[in-house]
């Protein structure tokens, strides 16, 4: 579709709200609060990729953007980059069912199994294809692993475990300390399974869910409604995979159990590196109706000019997107609006920007970047990182905003991916002259680190540092760490992906207020040095970035 930017953006500058004049380089609470409830509201519609939503909300950050006297940095001088994708939506199936010797087992959409596809096909179609499980599905040389052991899975299913074989292994099993322990590595994303289970010629890859492994119950799986995006790429490099998803638990161990084979005991085995793909002598079958069409959304980028050494970039970003309209909730309420995930994200980076443009011109640039299609598997960020606008060598940073708690002040600041970036010791600093500590993330296996924007960016040797609420409980000032898993537990139960995900009039910003202070402080720093952030030797990501060392010279 064409957006209609001029229009508007002239439509919506009268929802931009007025921000407060303060000579103290102060976060305004006030400020996030009126940005976060314009973001949520219905005007917005949820603010999906490639709909009207899109036109809304791309338009009012414009709009702000230029109240605040930004100048633009997308595309040939304007404010935004193009982001071409694809658009899939899958029907109600015609066939949709597991066989296994004539017998065949109905799937329940939506219950048994999710699916989406991301081929631009009128139907998703899987004919008879064998299904192979596969460990958890990881291919990695540089630690003697490899769960494939040549097996061919070209027409077939591949199946796999989520997360990687480190995740429960006990003292003395081979997987034990291959990878990062519970702390997820790359290898456990279901992104990756999917993209090699494609390299390998499948025809359709399903995970067996799992919250401990995955991080997230069985309703966020099933939230998009059998809904996808992805990036447009041309014919020769279509993935193979007619669909993609999960099985549910319960439907994964009456799969095995009808292969005569017992789950419990392939997850034991799956952590061997001895272990070899199992045929579950059962084929799958699926013929489901789908919808595509090439959505043309954008990212909205806005910057200021450094004095110095303008093609020296530090960049700040967050997500505008959020998953648009939904089933009714048990309130009425059809659009998923993300007024967490990511508003008051996007909040935050407007008013690290007032205080930018109120404070003397920095010495390196500082770009803002506004994701689309976060939600739809950081493609927004992907396809910037592809075809980057400023050269990704000369980027200094990446400071991600994603989610920040609303429960109050804490004495603490959770720490994304130990062992990354050497940006964890600036947060360690100036955490602590907010006397603060840092905390790392509680639940390492969750695989935070993987699942933000920043990670595109990181992905190309960019230092990178998120600040994330949900990765662990915020020793809160009332309540303690108690009080803050009970509101991570709340969020991420309750409200993560769902319309619940709305402005609150019980949110206390004062944490978020200090979170979204320590960034623009590190952002403030880094735009007037002449300091290269780095990588930690723990991290996978130093030998690419020191491939183009000699740029930063």
């Amino acid at each position: 579709m064409t957006l209609r930017l001029a229009a508007s953006t002239a439509a919506l500058l009268l929802a931009v709200p007025a921000l407060a004049q303060t000579a103290a380089p102060a976060i305004d609470p006030a400020n996030i609060t009126e940005t976060v409830r314009t973001m949520a509201s219905d005007q917005f519609q949820g603010r999906a990729p490639g709909t009207v939503g899109e036109e809304r909300t791309v338009g009012y950050l414009i709009g702000r953007l230029q109240a605040l006297g930004l100048e633009p940095a997308g595309s040939d001088g304007g404010w935004t980059q193009r982001v071409p994708l694809l658009h899939t939506r899958l029907g109600t199936p015609e066939t949709l069912a597991f066989d296994r010797g004539g017998t065949t087992t109905p799937l329940a959409f939506g219950t048994d199994i999710y699916l989406s596809t991301l081929q631009p096909n009128d139907r998703a179609v899987v004919a008879g294809a064998p299904m192979v499980f596969v460990g958890y599905g990881v291919n990695a040389p540089e630690r003697g692993w490899d769960d494939f052991k040549g097996v061919d899975l070209k027409g077939k299913v591949a199946v796999f475990l989520i997360n990687d074989p480190d995740f429960v292994a006990k003292k003395g099993e081979p997987a034990f300390g291959k990878f990062k322990g519970r702390t997820m590595t790359y290898y456990g994303r279901w992104t990756y399974k999917f993209e090699e289970a494609a390299r390998r010629g499948a025809v359709a890859a399903l995970i067996v869910h799992d919250t401990e492994g995955v991080g997230y119950g069985w309703n966020v799986v099933n939230s998009p409604g059998g809904e996808n995006y992805g990036l447009v790429v041309p014919p020769e490099k279509m993935t193979s995979l007619a669909l993609q998803g999960w099985i549910s638990g319960d439907t994964a161990t009456k799969l095995f159990a009808a292969a005569g084979q017992d789950l419990a005991k392939l997850r034991v085995a799956a952590r061997r590196a001895d272990f070899r793909p199992v045929d579950l002598g059962t084929n799958f079958d699926a013929a489901i109706p789908a919808t595509h069409e090439e959505v043309q959304s954008q990212n909205v980028l806005a910057k200021i000019t450094g004095t110095q050494r303008p093609d020296e970039v530090v960049m700040i970003g967050a997500h505008w997107d959020a998953y648009g309209e939904g089933e009714p909730d048990a309130q009425g309420r059809i659009y998923r609006a993300g007024a967490n995930d990511d508003a008051l994200g996007v909040a935050g980076m407007f008013e690290m920007a007032r205080l930018f443009k109120a404070a003397p011109p920095p010495e390196r640039s500082i770009v803002f970047a506004f994701w689309t299609a976060e939600e739809r598997g950081l493609l927004g960020s992907e396809h910037y990182a592809a075809n980057p606008l400023f050269p990704v060598e000369k980027t200094v940073a990446n400071l991600g905003l994603d989610i920040l708690q609303t429960a109050g002040r804490a004495k603490d600041v959770i720490l994304v991916g130990k062992g990354q970036s050497t940006l964890e010791d600036d947060l360690a600093r100036f955490a602590a002259a907010q006397g603060r500590s840092v905390s790392e993330e509680s639940l390492p296996e969750r695989g935070l680190f993987f699942r933000a924007d920043h990670f595109s960016l990181a992905k190309r040797g960019v230092p990178v540092l998120l600040m994330m609420g949900i990765a662990g409980a915020s020793d809160l000032v009332e309540g303690g760490k108690a009080a803050g898993q009970a509101w991570v537990d709340a969020y991420t139960g309750q409200c993560y992906h769902q319309a619940c995900d709305a402005w609150d009039p019980s949110w206390n910003l004062d944490g978020a207020v200090q979170d979204i202070q320590i960034f623009y402080q590190i952002g403030d720093e880094l735009a007037r040095s002449t300091r290269w952030p780095g990588w930690q030797p723990t991290s996978e990501f130093g030998a690419i970035r020191a491939e183009s060392a000699a740029a930063r010279q």
